[in-house]
C-alpha cells in the first residue's frame, strides 16, 4: 500500500469509465450500464481497501501524495486522507453505484452520457474530499458543478432548466467569493515568507501568526461564503428544495448524500486550521444559523405538500445539526458532526430513493395523489418506515448517535443553543410522521387504488444503506475510532493557536493526541515551507 497510489486510484477511475463510456457504442445500452457498474465498483473497491489499510490511532494525514503540477503558481497536486474525509470517501463510493442501479430503469433516454456524466460526477468529488491543495481543491470543486447540471438539465423533471441554472448559479457564485480568498491567502502567505504556495498543510502552519484579526475575519467569510451556500446553510439554503424537487433520483441522492456535505466538509477542514481566531469569534454567529437552520427546515417541511421537499427541507433541518456539532468546538461535537455527515447519507439516501420509486409508479410527488399504499405495497412500506425512523434519530439507527453527540457537544459548551436544537429532534417525528399517514395509511387513491410492491432489484437498493445505518447506528465504534483522532488534532491545535481552551464535562481530562502530543498542521506547515523555500 505504501508504494500503490490509492487516493490517485480512486479519484481518477470514476473519470478513466466515464471515458470509455464516451467511446461505447449508443446502441449498446446494457455494455454502457455494465461499464458504468464496473467502474463504480472499482472505486468502492479501492475504498474499502484504503479503509482497511487506514490506521486507526492515527490522527494525521494518511496515503499522501504530494507531487508539482503548476510550479508557476505555486499549485501542487497533493491528497490525503484522515478520519475527517475518510467516510466521506466510503459513502460517496457506497452511494454511486447504488445511485446507478437506481436509475437502472430511469434513463431510457441517452443513458450513455447519464453514465458518463455520473461517473464524472464522482470523479469531482473524490477530488474534493482528498485534495490538500486550495489551487486543486478548488478545480474538483467548480468541476462538480458541470455533471451535476446536465444530470438535473438533462435527467430531471418539469421544472429541471431553472433548477440547474440555480443551483450553478448560485454555487458558482459562491464559489467565486472563495477562490478571490484563498488566491488572497496564497499571496499574503508569499509576502510574509517569499514562498508561493497554496499547501493546505503549510497555510495551516502560518496563517494563525501571520494573519491580522480584520484579514482573518474577512478571509473566513470568502470561505464560508462558498461552503455555507453549499451546505446549505440557513440563509443561503434556498436552491436545495428547488434542485431536489427536479433533480432525478440518482441525483437526489448524491445531492443530499454527498455534495452537501461538502460545504460542512469545507467548514470542518478550512475554518479551524486556517482561520483558527476568527472561528472562535463568530462560532456564536454560525450556532445561531445552525439552530435557526434545525427549526425553520423542520418546520416548514411540516407545510409541504410534494413528498420530496419534505425530505429536502429535512435535509436543511439536519445540516443544521452538523453546524452545531462543528461550532460548538468541543471533541464530543465534532464527533457528532463527522457522524452525522456519514450518517445521513444512509438515511436520506434511502428515503429518496424509496420516494423515486414511488414517482416511477404514480409519477407525482403530490402526497395528495397517494392513500392507503400500505395495502398494496408492504415491502414498499416497511423501507420506508425503516428509513422514516433512521432519519427521524430512532436510537439503534446511526442518525441518533450523530444527533446525540452534537447535541452534548453543544450542550457542554454552548447551552441554549442545544436546547433549541433538540426540539429539531421532535419537529422531525412531526413531519416524518405525517407524511407517513398521509401516503402510505388512510383509503387508496380512486384514481390509483393499487401500487406495486418492490421488486428485488429496488430491494438490494434500499436495503445496504438500511443495514448500514442499523450497524453503525448498534455498534459506532469502528466509525468513531477513526473519527476521533484527527477530531482531537484540530482541537488541539486550536487551541494552540489561541487562547482557547476546549470545554469539556467535569472531571474529563484534557484532549492529547495518541502518545500525548499535542499539535499537528504547525509542525508540519513550517517543515513544508522550509522545504519549498529550499526549491524542492
Amino acid at each position: 500500500m505504501s508504494d500503490f497510489p490509492i487516493l490517485t486510484a480512486i479519484i481518477i477511475t470514476p473519470l478513466i469509465g466515464a471515458i470509455v463510456v464516451m467511446f461505447l457504442p449508443p446502441s449498446r445500452p446494457e455494455v454502457i450500464k455494465s461499464v458504468g457498474y464496473l467502474f463504480t465498483i472499482a472505486t468502492l473497491a479501492l475504498s474499502l481497501w484504503m479503509l482497511w489499510a487506514f490506521v486507526t490511532k492515527d490522527p494525521f494525514f494518511q496515503f499522501v501524495e504530494d507531487h508539482s503540477w503548476i510550479p508557476g503558481i505555486g499549485a501542487r497536486y497533493v491528497v490525503g486522507v484522515d478520519g475527517i474525509s475518510l467516510f466521506m470517501v466510503v459513502i460517496t463510493a457506497v452511494l454511486m453505484p447504488l445511485g446507478l442501479l437506481a436509475s437502472s430503469k430511469y434513463p431510457t433516454n441517452r443513458p450513455k452520457a447519464f453514465i458518463a456524466w455520473f461517473l464524472a460526477l464522482e470523479f469531482t468529488i473524490m477530488g474534493v474530499f482528498l485534495s490538500l491543495d486550495l489551487i486543486l481543491f478548488f478545480v474538483f470543486w467548480e468541476l462538480l458543478l458541470v455533471p451535476m447540471y446536465f444530470l438535473i438539465q438533462g435527467w430531471g423533471h418539469e421544472r429541471k432548466d431553472y433548477a440547474a441554472t440555480k443551483f450553478f448559479l448560485y454555487t458558482a457564485a459562491g464559489s467565486a467569493v472563495m477562490l478571490a480568498s484563498l488566491l488572497t491567502l496564497g499571496f499574503l502567505h508569499q509576502s510574509d515568507t517569499g514562498v508561493l504556495s497554496f499547501d493546505y498543510r503549510v497555510l495551516a502552519g502560518w496563517g494563525w501568526q501571520g494573519l491580522d484579526g480584520t484579514t482573518e475575519t474577512l478571509l473566513f467569510l470568502g470561505f464560508m461564503a462558498a461552503f455555507a451556500i453549499k451546505a446549505p446553510l440557513f440563509p443561503f439554503h434556498t436552491w436545495l428544495p428547488d434542485v431536489h424537487t427536479e433533480a432525478p433520483t440518482a441525483g437526489s441522492v448524491v445531492l443530499a448524500g454527498v455534495i452537501i456535505k461538502m460545504g460542512a466538509y469545507g467548514l470542518l477542514r478550512f475554518s479551524f486550521e486556517l482561520f483558527p481566531h476568527a472561528s472562535i469569534d463568530l462560532a456564536p454567529l454560525m450556532l445561531t444559523l445552525g439552530v435557526i437552520g434545525i427549526v425553520y427546515g423542520a418546520i416548514v417541511a411540516a407545510m409541504q405538500k410534494n413528498f420530496k421537499r419534505v425530505i429536502a427541507y429535512s435535509s436543511v433541518s439536519h445540516m443544521g445539526f452538523v453546524v452545531l456539532g462543528i461550532f460548538s468546538l468541543t471533541v464530543f461535537g465534532l464527533d457528532g458532526a463527522v457522524f452525522t455527515m456519514l450518517s445521513h447519507p444512509l438515511t436520506t439516501g434511502a428515503l429518496f430513493l424509496v420516494v423515486g420509486m414511488l414517482y416511477e409508479r404514480r409519477h407525482t410527488y403530490d402526497m395528495d395523489e397517494y392513500g392507503g399504499i400500505w395495502k398494496s405495497a408492504p415491502v414498499l412500506t416497511a423501507m420506508f418506515v425503516i428509513a422514516m425512523f433512521a432519519g427521524i434519530g430512532l436510537p439503534g439507527f446511526s442518525g441518533f448517535i450523530g444527533e446525540f453527540l452534537s447535541l452534548l457537544g453543544a450542550f457542554v459548551s454552548e447551552r441554549p443553543w442545544a436546547v433549541v436544537g433538540a426540539t429539531g429532534v421532535i419537529l422531525a417525528a412531526v413531519y416524518m410522521l405525517w407524511s407517513f399517514q398521509r401516503v402510505f395509511t388512510g383509503k387508496p387513491s380512486t384514481k390509483h387504488p393499487r401500487l406495486t410492491d418492490l421488486n428485488f432489484r429496488e430491494i438490494a437498493v434500499v436495503a445496504p444503506l438500511l443495514a448500514l445505518s442499523l450497524f453503525l447506528g448498534l455498534y459506532p465504534k469502528p466509525a468513531l475510532d477513526r473519527i476521533e483522532p484527527s477530531v482531537k488534532r484540530t482541537i488541539v491545535n486550536l487551541e494552540l493557536k489561541t487562547d482557547f481552551e476546549e470545554t469539556r464535562p467535569e472531571g474529563a481530562s484534557k484532549t492529547t493526541l495518541p502518545g500525548g502530543k499535542q499539535g499537528g498542521s504547525l509542525e508540519l506547515g513550517r517543515e513544508q515551507g522550509r522545504d519549498q523555500a529550499g526549491g524542492r
